[in-house]
């Protein structure tokens, strides 16, 4: 049986999280927007989750725009400002994810000002480099909360003092934090916020945008007056629910959660500290309980990563989302990591359900590579 070691990818539905999805995909299944009983059911439920997932942040639940994920929510908030006010200046951070950097390219493309904000060493977004694109006349930046590679938490509580003062819009994803910080009080007055249910033990397919009242958003999708006119098309209720379920356990067992997977790394973190050959990636950082990211000196990431797929440990290489580029991981080399060692990154990212055993065999099987790269290099040199 395969050790999941992966939950920055993707996590496995809960159990109570599916319970709460069952009915709605058979037996409650009007349209949301039909008037009768069966539709009133739908809109209710929907409702509901509305409040679940506004409270996971903070918000008001007529600030939640449910979208089909996070790349969707990121999309939407950064094109969506864009379209509405086309002479707006974008900044974003090096170390954003794909939906945010192929959106800033798309918008680059049809001549909106682009300009990264520079990263620190140590994986944190530089507050000075925000500070001099704002003096350079940024009306939106875009910063992620919690890295999807390294875990490094970002300083939002920071910029976002300094978006307010410079009179911009801040985009936050907060797609890798959410389930693992408090959110409310570094969120508040963000205005655009990104979420994804899958992350969280919530369904695939279903996310959201938090929007702060009064922001202008063009939308994407036409043909209805959904979620507010800014996401046509008929509500994915049954994920929606899911959603809803996963943001309210989120919140109710963040601590608990927190707590298991703080000592599930500092385990690991125990465990490779006796391994010369391994380096942990933002070791300094302040980072979510739940990740790792280490290179491993003379190993291949990928040759790496699929050796311990055949001894049952599934990890990854970085973004699940740019997994198939042979090209370094975009953090890491913001960072400033040498080429060759980010090639060799693989990220440990686990879950409230994994368990001290599954580390330290993971940890057994990557000491035991090491091992057989040392009798390989010692027979080389003969």
């Amino acid at each position: 049986m395969t050790a999941y070691l992966d939950h920055n990818a993707t996590t496995r539905v809960d159990d109570r999280v599916f319970e709460a999805m069952r009915p709605y995909l058979q037996d409650v299944y009007g349209n949301p927007s039909s008037v009768h009983r069966a539709g009133r059911y739908a809109r209710t439920a929907i409702d509901v989750a509305r409040e679940q997932v506004a409270v996971l942040t903070g918000a008001q639940p007529s600030q939640v725009i449910f979208t089909s994920g996070g790349t969707e929510a990121n999309n939407l908030a950064l094109s969506g400002v864009i379209r509405s006010r086309p002479d707006t200046a974008l900044a974003y951070s090096a170390i954003e994810h794909s939906s945010v950097l192929e959106m800033v390219q798309y918008l680059a493309a049809q001549g909106t000002e682009c300009v990264e904000i520079a990263v620190q060493a140590n994986g944190c977004v530089s507050t000075a480099a925000t500070q001099a694109v704002l003096d350079s006349g940024a009306g939106l930046v875009s910063v992620m909360l919690a890295n999807n590679e390294t875990g490094v938490i970002q300083p939002i509580a920071a910029i976002k003092q300094q978006v307010a003062a410079a009179g911009a819009m801040l985009h936050v994803d907060a797609v890798q934090a959410a389930g693992k910080i408090p959110l409310p009080a570094l969120l508040s007055d963000v205005d655009l916020v990104s979420l994804s249910a899958h992350k969280l033990y919530g369904p695939k397919g279903v996310g959201a945008l938090i929007r702060r009242e009064g922001v202008e958003l063009v939308p994407m999708m036409f043909g209805g007056g959904h979620e507010k006119g800014l996401r046509a098309g008929t509500e994915n209720v049954a994920a929606i629910v899911g959603f809803g379920k996963a943001a309210e356990l989120a919140v109710s067992e963040l601590d608990i959660r927190r707590q298991h997977m703080q000592a599930l790394q500092d385990r690991l973190l125990e465990r490779l500290d006796t391994m010369p050959a391994v380096t942990v990636f933002a070791r300094d950082a302040e980072r979510v309980v739940n990740t790792v990211q280490l290179g491993v000196a003379g190993i291949d990431g990928e040759t790496l990563l699929l050796t311990l797929d055949q001894q049952g440990y599934a990890v990854s290489s970085g973004s699940a989302c740019s997994s198939s580029s042979n090209e370094p991981s975009h953090v890491l080399m913001a960072m400033g990591v040498d080429r060759e060692l980010s090639r060799n990154a693989i990220r440990v990212s686990t879950g409230k359900d994994t368990s001290v055993e599954e580390i330290d065999g993971f940890c057994d099987a990557l000491q035991g590579q090491l091992d057989m790269l040392k009798r390989f290099s010692a027979m080389s040199a003969r």
